[in-house]
């Protein structure tokens, strides 16, 4: 009974979700609160579009209630109205000089300068007291990394991404014996005997470590019209721990052993049903969770039609990227991310994961991307990327920066704007501040340069 209970919530989240945001929605309510939970349910299931307007209710209905302005700047933000989304925040700030939250998304829009900067106002904030979770400090300490970046200061950048994160990072539960498990297990889940699965051929997964490029691959296949980005579902994971009896404990190895047990049609199934009604409207859809590299074994099994992408990066440029990364859900899958050394060990279990998979998953389901192959020559990756989805060619998806919809990621700036090669070799300008990490890349056998 408890297997078919976490099936049939994981399975109808989405559609219960949304069902009970359309019903208060119905009640039109002229109530802030009542439109900041319309708004809110509506995001957690990725539809920040549907939530703008109940967002922009709410802070009309309670012009000093600094939480709701910062909600209307995170779906403008999220929907690529950059100018309306600064302008929520600073309303936000403005009320409450204390919200540490706008404050790092006010500095996350945009470049920061010598002569427009917060610079004074983030220093004397993080400085406060009663921090004891950690939550304030790594908000504000991100963005005075990212500002201090901005201004080419690259030594203080990482002094405060080192002070961000010591308070969560006290608090994180990362144990490097049990991640090189997980990922062991993960390696063990494809025994190269292909299975009838589910039939459909519409998903597309894409996954990587996180700020390698896979939200940009995100958008450039959400701009074939025969493509709708369903985002971070992660609904795959949960579905694997759930039939193998293991709840919602996705990570462990013990579930991933047990996974070869499993009902794989069933596996697929389920899954296809879980992304519903956020996809269906188009022939194909693209699940953008970077943990389901985790998980590529089984996706072939259970979805043996499916099309998997995985990015890849320079290695220190992908840890450095991937370190400068806040997660603000503290229940995120990646408890490496606040130490510099750990960051390259996850990088390097990464590593080794995907040349895996590369190695023994069928090639013509398995592709392999390089974020500066794709920056180098972007017509031609784009093209190999489109027929290894089974995608016809269109111009569109070359011009992805210019295409509508939802971006809720840390990316939601960059991927509006047409590539560029900036953020390539970008490790080389913080010197040896990152020498633990290439000592911790070459002991684990990952080249890197000399």
């Amino acid at each position: 009974m408890q297997i078919q209970d976490n099936l049939t919530r994981i399975v109808g989240r989405q559609a219960l979700v949304r069902a009970a945001a359309d019903e208060m929605a119905r009640l039109n309510a002229r109530d802030p609160n009542v439109m900041n939970r319309i708004g809110t349910a509506y995001s957690q299931i990725g539809a920040h579009d549907t939530a703008l307007p109940f967002y922009r209710q709410a802070a009309e209905l309670a012009p000093r209630h600094a939480a709701s302005f910062y909600n209307l700047g995170s779906a403008q933000q999220f929907t690529g109205d950059f100018a309306g989304a600064r302008a929520s925040f600073l309303r936000a700030v403005t009320i409450d000089p204390s919200l540490y939250q706008a404050w790092l998304s006010l500095v996350q829009l945009r470049r920061q300068s010598a002569d427009d900067n917060h610079l004074e106002r983030l220093e004397a904030l993080f400085a406060g007291r009663d921090d004891a979770e950690g939550d304030r400090s790594l908000h504000l300490g991100h963005a005075l990394a990212k500002t201090f970046e901005d201004l080419g200061d690259e030594r203080a950048s990482f002094a405060w991404l080192g002070r961000a994160k010591a308070a969560r990072g006290r608090q994180a539960a990362y144990d490097a014996a049990a991640e090189a498990e997980t990922f062991a297990a993960a390696r063990a889940t494809w025994d190269g005997e292909p299975t009838a699965g589910h039939g459909s051929n519409e998903p597309i997964f894409v996954f990587g470590l996180p700020r390698t490029g896979t939200t940009l691959v995100d958008r450039i296949l959400a701009a074939h019209p025969d493509v709708t980005s369903v985002g971070e579902l992660a609904t795959f994971p949960p579905l694997v721990a759930a039939l193998a009896g293991g709840g919602g404990r996705m990570l462990d190895p013990a579930n991933l052993a047990r996974a070869a047990d499993i009902d794989f049609e069933q596996l697929g199934r389920l899954y296809i049903e879980s992304t519903r009604p956020a996809a269906g409207a188009t022939p194909r859809f693209v699940d953008k969770t970077p943990i389901d590299i985790l998980f590529a074994g089984l996706i072939v099994k259970a979805l043996p039609n499916a099309r998997l992408v995985c990015l890849r990066r320079d290695p220190m440029d992908s840890v450095l990227s991937y370190y400068r990364q806040i997660f603000f859900n503290r229940r995120h899958p990646y408890p490496s991310v606040y130490d510099l050394r750990n960051a390259a060990r996850h990088y390097a279990r990464f590593h080794h994961l995907a040349d895996h998979w590369r190695s023994v998953l069928p090639a013509d389901r398995y592709l392999e991307l390089g974020y500066e192959a794709l920056i180098a020559d972007q017509a031609g990756e784009t093209r190999r990327l489109l027929d290894h989805c089974n995608l016809g060619w269109d111009d569109r998806c070359l011009e992805f920066h210019k295409a509508e919809g939802v971006v809720a990621t840390p990316s939601a700036v960059q991927v509006r704007s047409p590539l560029h090669p900036g953020s390539i070799g970008r490790w080389r300008r913080y010197g040896e501040l990152l020498e633990p990490a290439l000592e911790v890349l070459r002991e684990e056998g990952v080249p890197v340069p000399a």
